[in-house]
């Protein structure tokens, strides 16, 4: 039987319809990339990674990794089971987890702040100074920084100053001066901050 070209052009459409109606679902797109939980090290990932064929693109934090395979599909409307299987039965690999794509979508909850300092906060004012941040515009856009953890560094920071307690994050600080959690400064005669 011979195909006529509208026929696949139908094909295609009704392909296309599918995927459209799949990402209206909140179906997951799968990627080519696991975390993977593997307690012995930067070595014993490494050595995993390339058993099974893939490629440890580094640490994600402590003990677990990112692992990227290029012979399955970059995005998949379904999970790889079989690499996921081979890599899960390795009896150093805690937990592992293929990677799903996330939509994002921009929200629309900006109200200009009440803050009656908020004018002379400078650096949030667009264009007045030329180095502000753009934060009303990405304000205006949606984004509010919920769930997101800044960490800065710099020589101290006074976690138990009214403006910062409240939103202080331990896990998100650490005093490389010290070597230790604690990036509370310690103020001397010298003024020196060590």
């Amino acid at each position: 039987m011979e195909l006529r070209p509208w026929l696949l052009w139908v094909v295609a459409a009704a392909g296309a319809l599918v995927l459209l109606a799949a990402d209206a679902r909140a179906q997951k797109v799968y990627t080519n990339t696991w975390a993977v939980h593997i307690p012995g090290g930067p070595a014993v990932a490494d050595r995993l990674a390339r058993k099974h064929g893939f490629l440890n693109l580094g640490q994600i934090f402590g003990d677990y990794y990112h692992f990227w395979h290029r012979a399955v599909t970059k995005r998949s409307l379904s999970p790889h089971h079989p690499r996921h299987s081979r890599l899960q039965r390795e009896p150093q690999v805690q937990w592992l987890e293929q990677q799903v794509a996330k939509r994002r979508t921009k929200r629309d909850v900006y109200q200009e702040p009440t803050d009656p300092k908020f004018p002379q906060q400078w650096y949030l004012q667009s264009g007045v100074t030329q180095r502000d941040l753009n934060v009303k515009e990405a304000w205006a856009q949606g984004y509010t920084g919920h769930g997101i953890v800044v960490s800065i560094l710099d020589d101290g920071i006074e976690k138990n100053h009214p403006d910062l307690a409240g939103n202080y994050d331990p896990g998100a600080s650490f005093d490389v001066n010290d070597q230790d959690p604690d990036p509370q400064p310690r103020y001397t005669q010298m003024n020196d901050n060590r």
